[in-house]
């Protein structure tokens, strides 16, 4: 799996405003924004992209994913 292919795993399936992949084909790092995340906290957002992404994490074609940032677009805008 590509960071390509990541990217738009997360973009298509949480929503994503922004969304920032990298990774050598074995570890991921993402920095995802989504209005997804609105009144969520931490934990619960990281659940969300692990919950949308459980097919290919459970499948093996994405073996390690690190969430970087999980932020609300307002929150990605200010930062």
């Amino acid at each position: 799996m590509t960071p390509e292919q990541v990217q738009t795993l997360i973009t298509d399936r949480l929503s994503a405003t922004a969304c920032e992949v990298n990774g050598d084909g074995a570890h991921f790092y993402a920095r995802i924004a989504s209005p997804r995340f609105d009144g969520l906290g931490l934990l619960a957002r990281h659940r969300l992209v692990k919950d949308a992404l459980k097919d290919v994490i459970d499948s093996g074609e994405l073996h390690a994913l690190s969430l970087e940032k999980t932020l609300t677009p307002a929150e990605w805008a200010a930062r």
